[in-house]
């Protein structure tokens, strides 16, 4: 299978990510949000990290506009009828996703495929929404898309063997980013294991074992980490954070996976991490580090 046009459902900080790295890799993109004002702040947030790419080189002004035209604003879903495949990057709420799955069931003929960015939740439930849960499959990307040469493709239980072997294909061939399989379990793999290392950077400075800027060097500089575990989770978002922990505390019941009570104090307080300007670390408007 050829792979022109590829949707994207959900302009938030994944949504711009992947719908950037695929126009830079050449792919015409459909990106979809509920109102034109989310979409221009997208459309913002895509120009300024093109901008950044410019500023070191990495990038050209033609290709800046190149990647830009590949991208198309959409706020009408029925348009990703023209889709080869369908991205859904909304907020990991497992109601919101099913809404969106049953949405694109109806307006994205049996041919194409359904991938979902989610981190945690079923797919397996989400693939139950649909006509045809055969097509169904979760794509999760890591955060920075653009940077991260490394994709899961999970399996959904009613996953086809073919669609998992288009779904290789287009990740490693098309996109060439590393892929590999997972099978459907909570956190996966990658989230499983960071968020646990995450909550436990969290506890060792709530004990007061070292600072944050401490904490996070010791992983950035002794184990090569690109960022240090509480600005990672600053990146990810607190709130993602959170969420992620709680519901792989209920799935597994093991107390490893329970939110360190400092998370659950910073959610509450707004500080999300560089959403908001506030998190482990303050940052500006573009997301650097103040």
């Amino acid at each position: 299978m050829n792979f022109a046009r590829i949707g994207v459902v959900g302009a938030g900080t994944m949504g711009q990510g992947i719908a950037e790295m695929l126009a830079a890799k050449g792919l015409e993109v459909m990106l979809i949000e509920r109102t034109p004002e989310r979409l221009e702040q997208a459309w913002e947030q895509i120009e300024i990290s093109l901008d950044k790419q410019l500023e070191k080189w990495a990038i050209t002004p033609v290709e800046k506009k190149l990647i830009l035209s590949r991208i198309a604003k959409e706020t009408y879903i029925h348009r990703l009828a023209e889709c080869d495949m369908v991205i859904e990057t909304v907020s990991e709420d497992l109601e919101i996703k099913k809404e969106v799955f049953r949405k694109l069931d109806e307006v994205c003929p049996p041919s194409t495929i359904l991938a979902s960015n989610t981190s945690t939740l079923s797919l397996t439930e989400l693939a139950a929404e649909t006509q045809y849960p055969e097509r169904v499959i979760g794509l999760h990307f890591l955060y920075p898309v653009s940077k991260i040469h490394l994709v899961e493709i999970i399996r959904a239980l009613q996953t086809g063997e073919d669609v998992f072997q288009t779904t290789r294909r287009f990740v490693e061939e098309t996109i060439q980013k590393r892929g590999i399989q997972v099978y459907e379990s909570p956190g996966f793999v990658t989230t499983r294991l960071i968020c646990v290392l995450i909550n436990e950077a969290m506890h060792a400075l709530s004990e007061r074992v070292a600072s944050a800027d401490d904490i996070d060097n010791a992983m950035r500089i002794g184990y090569d980490f690109h960022y240090g575990p509480l600005e990672m989770a600053d990146r990810f978002g607190l709130d993602s954070i959170l969420a992620a922990m709680e519901r792989m505390f209920r799935e597994f019941g093991d107390v490893k996976y329970r939110p360190a009570v400092l998370l659950k104090q910073m959610v509450r307080a707004g500080h999300l991490g560089t959403k908001t300007g506030q998190g482990f670390f303050r940052y500006d408007k573009d997301g650097d580090r103040i």
